[in-house]
């Protein structure tokens, strides 16, 4: 039979399972759940996909091959080899710690601070103030697995009137679809947060579908964009009147009251139930009054031209998994025969159950004597070449897993201490995982950049305060290093460079952060340090104006002494250099 359809996109690299081989309807038998009238067509790939990688992660691929129509999958053993991968790559990427840091607030406490550096301190204050009470590297944690894992995760902002701050959301990228209008935009316009809610028969509620959408468009009074549209100045954009604004709608539709064609974005009106907000506000086109839309989309890896989806770090070693799990399976039946071999009798005396009569089923147990006669002979099958062989699998298929996947197997932790000559050796070795990783964080810098943006507008436009009316001022998240650093090396380095003035005091301290020191706050640690040398200087000072008083008083007092001392005593002094010029001659 001849290949029927070949599919070339961004999950292409899981069509060889069968519950992908199906373009139009993929995971149809193995994933129920997306044959719903509401789910669009064009999305069903993309979400059968999280479900593939989910059962991995899970222990649960054997389980997914036997939906797919493979019984025998269900014997397969997965000892976690996934999820160690994807926990792996996350440890790395993610570093010791995360920081929000502005651009400039590291010379808020220069001698000479530039222009606006007060200014991105105190920004840079607020944030990290604004994350800590968020638990944003909790939140950091769950959003990234998600990305390394399914490829994508989404993070969501929301102002809070009550806590005076605004909330950060992770879900799941299987809820997350965007309406892209035009190829050339960089965000969409229009963004749906769907998900289906189970029938509770307890509480009387039947099986429904949620959806949250969040959309840009013009700004009227009365929410009617046929209306004469107004406009409006935001903090952030002082002088500028803009006429867009970002729409919530928040509303369920039971499922048995949807018909075929009525997807996601095609969802009747008129049959929906809109929620309402703790102060009676119906979530129906709900005014904002911002000018973006507060979600940010995380990539695992930089998306090919006119795509918007990132790639599982699962994606390229996924069959070497499959192979991996195989043989593990085939190693645990041999290992099960080399414990306890296959025995063959021949001429042996069995003894009879005096019940039946017949011959009692000899057991192969430590202390079991049979008797043999004359011609009795005892053959045992050896199966530990075959072990040992599977075992050498096991260990070629972690490696070019590694190799494949450039986590690399000093990363994974697979590479033996004795294998590694030297320091520069083990740093090639990991050349592989450092490119990975500076590939995944550029990824996402974008990303965290927009997000600490959004954060500032939301607290300008909730009118917090502490936030005034002005342009955002750019803020990153900071990485930790992912590899371990020679400390010594970096410190060496900083002492020479800033001892002989090549380098600042602020560079030299941004280098030690970087390097592991347990430095907190870098500007801090600058100011503690020139606070400290200005200590000891004025104690310097203070020293030597003690000792030249003390030589200024001696001075005084043997001029002051009417004895003659002083004459007495250089007179002693000239006689004792004239004595060895006498006792010479």
């Amino acid at each position: 039979m001849g290949l029927r359809q070949l599919v070339i996109d961004a999950w292409s690299w899981l069509n060889y399972k069968p519950v992908m081989a199906e373009a139009g309807r993929p995971g149809s038998r193995a994933f129920p759940e997306l044959a719903k009238t509401w789910v669009p067509p064009h999305e069903l790939r993309r979400l059968a996909a999280y479900k593939v990688l989910a059962s991995y992660d899970n222990n649960q691929a054997g389980q997914l091959a036997a939906a797919g129509g493979d019984a025998s999958a269900l014997e397969r053993r997965e000892l976690g080899d996934a999820a160690n991968l994807v926990d792996t790559a996350l440890g790395y990427l993610l570093g010791s710690e995360q920081k929000v840091t502005v651009e400039g607030a590291e010379h808020a406490d220069a001698q000479t601070p530039t222009p606006g550096a007060a200014e991105a301190a105190a920004v840079q204050d607020r944030l990290r103030k604004w994350a800590d009470k968020e638990l944003l590297t909790f939140r950091v944690q769950q959003a990234e697995r998600s990305a390394v894992l399914l490829g994508d995760s989404v993070m969501v902002l929301a102002w809070n009137p009550e806590k005076q701050r605004p909330t950060l959301r992770v879900y799941d990228p299987g809820f997350f679809f965007p309406q892209w209008d035009d190829e050339d935009e960089d965000f969409p316009r229009r963004v749906h947060l769907a998900w289906e809610l189970p029938a509770d028969d307890d509480a009387g509620l039947k099986a429904r579908v949620r959806r949250v959408t969040y959309e840009l468009g013009p700004i009227s009074e009365d929410g009617d964009e046929g209306a004469a549209a107004g406009g409006r100045q935001y903090p952030w954009e002082p002088g500028r009147t803009s006429n867009v604004t970002c729409y919530l709608t928040d509303a369920e539709w039971l499922l048995e009251d949807l018909k075929n064609g009525e997807t996601l974005d095609r969802l009747p009106m008129d049959k929906a139930s809109f929620r309402v907000r703790p102060d009676g506000t119906e979530l129906n086109r709900l005014d904002l009054v911002i000018d973006f839309v507060p979600v940010v989309h995380i990539a695992n890896t930089i998306p090919d031209g006119g795509e918007h989806w990132g790639r599982s770090i699962l994606a390229r070693v996924l069959q070497a998994l499959d192979e991996l799990a195989a043989t593990d399976s085939d190693s645990s039946a041999a290992s099960a025969t080399t414990g306890t071999p296959i025995i063959g009798l021949a001429g042996a005396r069995l003894p009879v159950d005096r019940a039946t009569g017949k011959p009692q089923e000899l057991q192969v147990k430590a202390g079991a004597v049979w008797q043999l006669g004359e011609t009795g002979r005892l053959d045992a099958l050896d199966t530990s070449p075959q072990l040992a062989e599977l075992r050498a699998r096991v260990d070629h298929l972690l490696e070019r897993m590694a190799a494949n996947s450039r986590v690399t197997a000093a990363g994974l932790g697979t590479l033996e201490a004795t294998e590694v000559p030297s320091g520069y050796a083990l740093k090639l070795a990991l050349g592989p995982l450092d490119a990975l990783i500076g590939m995944m964080r550029l990824a996402r810098e974008h990303k965290y950049r927009l997000l600490f943006k959004m954060v500032q507008r939301l607290y300008q436009a909730g009118r917090a305060e502490g936030w005034a009316a002005g342009e955002t001022l750019p803020a990153r998240l900071a990485w930790a290093p992912h590899t371990p650093t020679d400390r010594g090396a970096v410190l060496e380095e900083v002492v020479k460079a800033y001892g002989a003035g090549v380098l600042s005091l602020e560079t030299a301290v941004a280098m030690l952060l970087e390097a592991g020191y347990p430095i907190k706050d870098a500007s801090q640690e600058v100011e503690r340090i020139r606070a400290k040398a200005e200590q000891e200087a004025a104690v310097r000072m203070a020293e030597a104006a003690a000792r030249r008083g003390r030589d200024e008083d001696d001075a005084e007092q043997e001029e002051d002494d009417g004895s003659g001392a002083v004459e007495v005593r250089k007179s002693v002094e000239k006689e004792r250099e004239r004595e060895p010029v006498a006792e010479g001659r």
